[in-house]
């Protein structure tokens, strides 16, 4: 039996996916062509996400629909909210299989480059003042993405402790109030300053940050490499390497999505362990 491509999307997690689409009712005067299937259009999404391809590369025989259709299509569902409401679902899921834990949480962030510049870009210190983006990400204690979020490749990591932290949604799953914030954050030297250390007590969080100067081997990196391995996941999709769009809802829309799929993954495991 030939192994199902990485865009191929199963009939449980269509189940998932297919709720939260904006219904579109076609018209009964001058109906015009007929809508092409959101579940292959989905896939088509799925593909260019994977694979990096430009959309008007998207080859036309895997019946995906054309390139600006599925463009058109994820600009809809981006507007209507579709990937937020799919990770935070997925993370009910996990939460619910005792998948998930919040017992810490580890925070990073990852520049990558703006090849056409746009919204939430800009000049990149580590990368000779070319044009970048950063993408701040935030794990529980086992690598699964909370949150995540997209701002100019200038911005410096701390500042976005706060803002990625209150980006978590509440997540359901188990009886009693959803959980939003996790016990622990545990960051590295780039998030060292007193008054976020303030913030963070003053959210309920206890703040673990490494201090600058001190020697490096410390034991905190045994916890936190659950985020960069959660990066590399993440930057496993080609489509995130390198920023394409110029458009930044569209280029978070991906992330989402991206982090949704991992939770996916993780959650497929859960359920068979």
């Amino acid at each position: 039996m030939a192994r199902p491509k990485r865009w191929e999307v199963d009939d449980e997690l269509w189940t998932v996916i297919e709720p939260l689409l904006p219904k579109v009712e076609r018209r009964a005067r001058h109906p015009g062509r007929k809508r092409h299937p959101d579940r292959l259009v989905f896939q088509g999404i799925l593909f260019v996400l994977h694979t990096g391809i430009a959309w008007e590369h998207l080859p036309q025989e895997l019946g995906f629909g054309s390139g600006m259709t599925c463009w058109r299509r994820l600009a809809q569902w981006t507007e209507a909210g579709v990937w937020p409401r799919l990770h935070e679902v997925l993370l009910a899921k996990l939460r619910s299989a005792d998948a998930l834990d919040f017992s810490r949480a580890a925070v990073d962030g990852s520049h990558i480059r703006a090849l056409k510049r746009g919204s939430k870009t800009g000049r990149s210190p580590v990368d000779r003042g070319r044009s970048g983006s950063k993408h701040h990400l935030v794990t529980d204690a086992t690598g699964i993405p909370l949150a995540v979020t997209l701002t100019g490749g200038n911005r410096n990591d701390v500042t976005q402790l706060i803002p990625l932290l209150q980006a978590v949604p509440p997540v359901r799953g188990k009886r009693g109030r959803p959980r939003r914030r996790p016990d622990v954050v545990l960051a590295d030297r780039g998030y060292d300053h007193d008054k976020y250390r303030r913030l963070l007590w003053d959210l309920g969080v206890k703040p673990v940050i490494a201090r600058r100067g001190t020697e490096h081997g410390s034991g905190l990196g045994t916890q936190r490499w659950v985020v960069e391995r959660a990066f590399a996941h993440l930057h496993w999709f080609r489509r995130l390497r390198i920023r394409w769009e110029i458009r930044d809802d569209i280029h978070e829309a991906f992330l989402t999505l991206g982090c949704a799929i991992i939770c996916w993954r993780r959650l497929k495991k859960a359920v068979l362990i």
